[in-house]
């Protein structure tokens, strides 16, 4: 999932300091790799009434003199319903990309589309933001340029009074912000970042997914950092963004999700992370966690796993501010409740979805790695053998559990103490066979620690046949030296 720089063994004069900004320098590395992985998606609105009602109606490839004779009985039909009709059957051909190509080319197509998206007849009105929401899906960037006259529209419209056209209108607009920047230029200066402001507080479900998704989109344009996310924290859409987040009956998952997203693309940022600390970003983040950590708990229901990832990956990069030391930085709970809350989480997403368990273990990496509290309670709650159990799942995920307690071993000898040996020796023989360099060269460094640490480990880890793991490894004479000299600091110091 993350790249990360690759380090080698070395013995020679390296102490507990020197371990810990290696470490620190690889995880900078990856907390840039992530913050540069971007989910770009798009949405496709349909009415479930409708779809029923057109079962069986496959979407026809028009030509120009269909699309044509469709829009003019739209504009001219002496009949409403006719009218309605025309777009009805325009929309179903648009839904294939030889027609939108053949749209976009057609002379005035577009014009008299947002002609009778202007229009005073609210029906009309729908179906043309149907056309435009099909075209918006394409994955061909001239159509979504082609539909650049509308969007101004779609942003005024979404102060009106219908739920669902509004739902439509920002579904339409996220599909077209993600793909075009000309689309993001017209709109900003605009209003849109006040526009979606004012929906937030929409008591429509619908309209609050739909908003989360269109602001999801926004805030993942390469131009966000400079150009929209700071609008988007001096509004008030962040306060509202984790009312929406907090624990409760009124917690909805689909708003939830969005806006755990739109949290994290605003902290990948780096914009300004002082500031949602300061408003309490990870006291709620961290009752949600607790929350979910009791909801998987209780239900089967598929979709928590899509809740989780935002909100741990949101918790992960929040405890690497400054600003998360000063206002307490231990989530402003009792350490025990989250990592016990953690480990919930890790042992559901071990079920449901593994692909996710780095998420969590990374989220475990920063609340251990300056933190001698949390790591007691990884200790006092017995978590480091369910935790071991980790590491046959991918080499990834061995990384970061090694790395987790290497977190715990430099905290010092009492730690190391409760360590060792344990189950940790057999695992630490069996990680040292991994054909991974990475993750032997992470129980490598997890070794060196316990033998800093932990002089008598070292003999024990040599009776134990350590040595027939490490041949297999080029490190071996230079960990043959590093433990002779340790046992050596031992005797004499």
């Amino acid at each position: 999932m993350w790249s990360r720089q690759r380090g080698r063994f070395k013995p020679l004069c390296c102490g507990v300091e020197e371990l810990r900004c290696r470490r620190r320098e690889r995880e900078a590395a990856l907390r840039k790799a992530r913050r540069e992985q971007q989910l770009v998606s798009k949405r496709l609105l349909r009415d479930e009434a409708l779809e029923e009602a057109e079962e069986g109606c496959v979407a026809m490839i028009f030509g120009e003199a269909e699309i044509q004779q469709f829009l003019q009985l739209a504009q001219r039909g002496t009949e409403e319903k006719e009218r309605e009709g025309a777009l009805v059957s325009l929309r179903r051909g648009l839904q294939r990309p030889e027609t939108q190509q053949t749209f976009i080319r057609l002379e005035g197509s577009i014009r008299t589309l947002v002609g009778l998206l202007t229009s005073n007849q609210a029906l009309l009105q729908l179906e043309a933001a149907r056309c435009l929401h099909e075209l918006s899906h394409s994955e061909q960037s001239a159509v979504v340029e082609a539909c650049l006259p509308a969007t101004s529209y779609l942003l005024t419209y979404l102060s009106g009074h219908s739920s669902d056209f509004i739902e439509l209108c920002l579904y339409t607009l996220g599909n077209l912000i993600v793909e075009s920047e000309a689309v993001r230029r017209q709109l900003l200066p605009q209003g849109i970042v006040p526009a979606l402001a004012a929906c937030i507080q929409s008591p429509h479900l619908t309209v609050l997914e739909a908003l989360g998704y269109a602001l999801s989109q926004l805030l993942q344009a390469k131009e966000a950092p400079e150009k929209i996310i700071p609008s988007v924290l001096g509004s008030t859409l962040p306060q509202h963004m984790l009312q929406l987040l907090q624990p409760g009956p009124k917690l909805n998952l689909g708003v939830a999700v969005e806006f755990a997203w739109c949290l994290h693309y605003i902290i990948c940022s780096q914009v300004n992370n002082a500031l949602l600390i300061t408003q309490g970003a990870l006291s709620t983040l961290g009752l949600l966690l607790l929350d979910l950590a009791g909801a998987v708990q209780r239900t089967e229901d598929a979709g928590l796993e899509l809740l989780a990832c935002p909100v741990l990956r949101c918790l992960s990069n929040l405890l690497t501010e400054a600003a998360a030391e000063s206002v307490g930085g231990q989530l402003q709970l009792r350490d025990e409740r989250v990592v016990a809350a953690l480990f919930i989480l890790l042992q559901f997403l071990l079920q449901k979805q593994p692909s996710l368990l780095p998420e969590g273990l990374w989220l475990l990496n920063n609340l251990t790695a300056n933190s001698p509290s949390f790591c007691t309670s990884l200790l006092s709650l017995d978590l480091i053998e369910p935790l071991l159990h980790l590491l046959s799942v991918s080499n990834v995920v061995s990384v970061l559990v090694l790395t987790v307690l290497c977190n715990v071993a430099e905290k010092g000898p009492a730690y190391c103490q409760r360590l060792w040996p344990g189950p940790l020796l057999s695992s630490l023989l069996d990680t040292l066979a991994f054909s991974d360099t990475e993750v032997v060269g992470q129980s490598l460094e997890l070794l060196q620690l316990l033998f800093l640490y932990q002089p008598g480990a070292a003999q024990a880890f040599l009776q134990q046949s350590g040595l027939q793991a490490l041949q297999r490894h080029e490190e071996v004479a230079q960990l043959q030296d590093r433990v002779h000299a340790l046992q050596q600091t031992a005797l004499h110091g």
